[in-house]
């Protein structure tokens, strides 16, 4: 991992190091572009022809229902459906308590405002399932839109090798009630959740990660669905002090890295001992990892900056603003009114990001790539929407008739204005 020196960047250079900008982006969106208007005229067939050429499986359908789902999930080990069940019950409590009803307000008397929840019926889950399965993806996508009563949940997920999909996905199906998981990966996916096939019904909004073509299908479907985030590749930024564990904020490091190549592990520190140990115990712990190859070509991609203090790091890391964000030192508390941009964030020394994506509760379907400036990571709210309400009396509609008219005439809008005017004159 490089060194720099924060007080020796200039802007362009930490912009650039901010960028995350990889070489064939070009090349992925012509391949999207392609996968999508395939998928989109093709349909069932297409979805076919690529489960074969992507995930050298030929499926002779392209979903597991209910029935196969709980054969596959008998087989799960018990101490794996334990800990499903644990982050299951912490997910939900979490994401249970961001259901509000809202307060009806009088904005002038006889002039009443409010707004009320109601649920996105149709939304499309995306599963990870190359590198790495995730089963807890499913459980930060699903369980919210659960509570917030979405009424048709479509879950899209690559088949494995026997054309079927893992214990840990299918136990996560049967605990959440979700009848269906289609095997299907990749832009493909997304593009059969967007525009709908034989077999696949369209949604609404579609959320979940992915690698570099998911995320660019994403962002191309927008004109037809809404989606959560644009979730590319994963990343952490470590800001650590002298009271920071080398050995913790090496392996903060690492869990990031073993994501996939294009992850990237950002430390930003006020100490170069700091740095120099946790860039030794690094080594040191990657050597032992089953995903070292995957995670050394991330570190490659990764960085590390000395800063003098800690305001300068804060300032670093909101430019940079990431996906996760660890204040790995004991002045955390000092360091949160600071933080503008970041996803989700993990304080102190005994708060690993790992916490935050399994088990503790919050959400780990976060912006990615600096769009955490913007976005906010998956909630119970993302899959709901807001709709808003009045209600005039007779006293309202004197109180606020005049305002309306005048703001009316003022841009030329007769018809807006005689709106109000024919009910003042026949209010009685």
């Amino acid at each position: 991992m490089k060194v720099y020196n924060y007080k020796d960047l200039s802007t362009s250079k930490i912009k650039e190091l901010c960028s995350r900008q990889i070489e064939d982006d070009k090349l992925v969106e012509e391949r999207v572009v392609d996968i999508i208007k395939t998928v989109k005229s093709d349909g069932d067939k297409a979805l076919f022809n690529f489960a074969k050429a992507f995930d050298k499986v030929e499926l002779e359908k392209l979903y597991l229902d209910a029935e196969e789902l709980k054969v596959i999930a008998s087989t799960i080990p018990a101490d794996a459906k334990q800990a499903i069940e644990t982050a299951y019950h912490n997910i939900k409590t979490f994401h249970q308590s961001q259901l509000k009803t809202e307060d009806r307000i009088e904005t002038m008397p006889g002039v009443v405002c409010w707004r009320e929840s109601r649920a996105i019926e149709k939304v499309g889950l995306y599963i990870p399932g190359g590198t790495a399965v995730l089963p807890s993806t499913f459980l930060m996508l699903a369980t919210p839109a659960i509570i917030a009563g979405s009424k048709e949940i479509v879950v899209c997920s690559p088949p494995q090798s026997d054309g079927k999909t893992n214990c840990y996905l299918a136990y996560c199906a049967v605990l959440l009630g979700i009848e269906k998981i289609y095997l299907i990966g990749g832009a493909q996916a997304v593009a059969a959740m967007a525009f709908g096939t034989e077999t696949v019904p369209q949604v609404y909004k579609i959320f979940g990660p992915g690698n570099r073509y998911v995320t660019t299908a994403k962002t191309m479907v927008q004109n037809k669905v809404a989606i959560d985030m644009p979730a590319g590749p994963s990343e952490v930024l470590v800001i650590a002090d002298d009271t920071a564990n080398p050995s913790f904020v090496a392996a903060d490091l690492l869990a990031q890295a073993e994501h996939g190549v294009d992850s990237q592990s950002i430390l930003v520190s006020t100490s170069s001992d700091i740095i120099a140990e946790t860039l030794q115990e690094l080594q040191k712990q990657l050597s032992d990892l089953p995903r070292k190859d995957i995670a050394a070509k991330a570190i490659e991609n990764s960085y590390v900056v000395l800063v003098d203090n800690l305001d300068a790091a804060m300032e670093f890391s909101n430019e940079y603003a990431p996906e996760h964000l660890i204040l790995a030192t004991s002045n955390f508390e000092n360091l949160i009114p600071l933080i503008i941009n970041a996803g989700s964030v993990f304080l102190g020394n005994f708060t690993p990001e790992s916490a935050g994506d399994y088990a503790s509760g919050t959400n780990h379907t976060l912006p990615t790539s600096g769009f955490a400036k913007a976005y906010s990571g998956v909630s119970t709210d993302a899959f709901l929407k807001k709709i808003t309400f009045q209600h005039l009396s007779v006293n309202g509609l004197e109180n606020i008739g005049n305002t309306v008219e005048t703001l009316a005439a003022a841009e030329g809008l007769q018809a807006h204005k005689n709106a109000i005017t024919i009910r003042s004159k026949n209010k009685d």
